[in-house]
């Protein structure tokens, strides 16, 4: 029976899109490998890895058969009283990958609520301390951490997604980005203006919270490893704690296991997600230190319904010791390899305004906003699946994809970023 497109336009709501004039989608009935396969009998290469998730594929025999598996045991089972076997082993494999000074897992059900807990963690502690003046946390412009309040909160709050929720947010600290690329020199100024911040605000701030090395979808930035290693150094100078989202860059996908390790550093509290499950089953973990976890002291008050899901933790465990197999690192190699051969010629394209490259992410800025349906549009009919937003096309392909297919991305990239793409309209946030 074919998908009904028309009820779904009239009645589900899909992400960063209206219900007015909701952008178009595509029937997908069946994926395998980098390949989505359409109702009407195309098939999509995938560039964007469900949202930089599936970095195994899908349909990944090892990750199928642990799901299989787990589900002729137990679904689920509340995590309130009760541990089981999925959850210790997945906390046994996180610690023996993160930073040795990350030793207690909190296992959250979604990127944004391993963010949520990781802010908890950070203001329970120095109210734990007796110091109840540090209610702060500090971010950076053009950050993204989530769609929940607290979330959304530490999102840019000018030029982020959630700018029309402003005044019902807490307002907290930001920093200018950092202006210093990766693949450029350190600039001295953006140490001056994060000093000056701590300087003035550091009595007040519990914690730091940044995307390390990669800044995802508030714009796709890639900046100097210097700049991580600075937040280090200040936080531990002015006595402040230091969060790493590694949601979006964790588990190899920069070319490191973690952003982190570009700068040699170890946070305080790291939260992990996405590629944590595979792409499978939605699964999040907010790590901390001992010091943080023995400071709290107390009960920490979160517990999501679906905490440490069998289901989620067992296709977790097989999506790690894939990682673990260490082949991801020649994945992504080619991979970064291969984007910076192809995409150079894009830096010559008059529509485009910078070209970068990290690991297997690869990303075009457009000089001005595109018009995400006439590029979904585009792609498909070139036969690959590739979500820009803003100003931004962008891939952040499965590991496992071949050279031929991503040819077939790269070359899609090219080829839509020299037509006119470009909308008079105000993008949707995140869209």
């Amino acid at each position: 029976m074919a998908i009904d497109l028309q009820f779904d336009r009239q009645h589900i709501w899909h992400p960063y899109t209206s219900l007015k004039n909701p952008l178009p989608v595509y029937p997908v009935t069946h994926a395998s490998g980098v390949t989505l396969y359409l109702e009407d009998g195309r098939s999509l290469i995938d560039g964007t890895s469900s949202w930089w998730s599936a970095v195994h594929g899908y349909n990944h025999p090892q990750l199928n058969a642990a799901v299989t598996e787990q589900l002729s045991k137990m679904s689920h089972v509340m995590f309130g009283g009760i541990t089981h076997q999925p959850a210790v082993d997945l906390a046994k494999t996180l610690l023996s990958l993160v930073p040795a000074s990350l030793t207690k897992v909190f296992f959250a059900d979604s990127g944004s609520i391993a963010v949520e807990v990781a802010l908890k963690m950070a203001l329970q502690f120095w109210l734990a301390q007796g110091n109840p003046h540090k209610t702060k946390i500090l971010s950076l412009a053009k950050a993204y951490h989530g769609d929940t309040f607290a979330a959304m909160a530490v999102c840019d709050p000018d030029d982020g997604m959630h700018s029309l929720f402003r005044s019902q947010l807490t307002p907290q600290l930001f920093a200018p980005a950092p202006q210093s690329r990766f693949d450029g020199l350190w600039r001295p100024e953006d140490e001056t203006s994060l000093r000056w911040l701590f300087t003035q605000h550091h009595q007040e701030i519990a914690a730091m919270i940044v995307e390390p090395i990669l800044q995802g979808a508030g714009g796709m930035r890639m900046y100097h490893p210097r700049y991580l290693q600075l937040c280090r150094e200040l936080c531990n100078e002015f006595n402040v704690l230091l969060i790493c989202d590694e949601i979006a860059t964790g588990f190899g996908r920069t070319g490191r296991l973690f952003a982190s390790e570009h700068a040699a550093i170890a946070p305080d509290i790291m939260c992990v997600g996405k590629a944590l499950s595979g792409g499978y089953i939605t699964l999040a973990a907010t790590l901390c230190s001992d010091q943080v976890a023995n400071g709290i002291g107390g009960t920490l008050m979160h517990g999501p319904t679906y905490m440490a899901n069998p289901l989620a933790c067992s296709v977790a465990n097989a999506s790690l010791q894939i990682i673990a197999s260490g082949q991801w690192q020649t994945q992504v190699s080619a991979i970064e390899q291969q984007l910076k051969t192809e995409l150079i010629a894009a830096k010559n394209l008059p529509q485009v305004a910078d070209v970068r490259v990290l690991g297997a992410v690869a990303v075009l800025e457009m000089m001005d906003t595109v018009d995400v349906a006439l590029c979904q549009r585009l792609f498909v009919d070139l036969g690959v699946w590739i979500r820009p937003f803003g100003r931004l096309l962008y891939l952040m392909p499965p590991f496992i994809i071949s050279p031929q297919e991503l040819r077939q991305l790269t070359g899609a990239l090219l080829q839509v970023a020299q037509q006119p793409i470009f909308t008079s309209q105000p993008p949707l946030p995140g869209a």
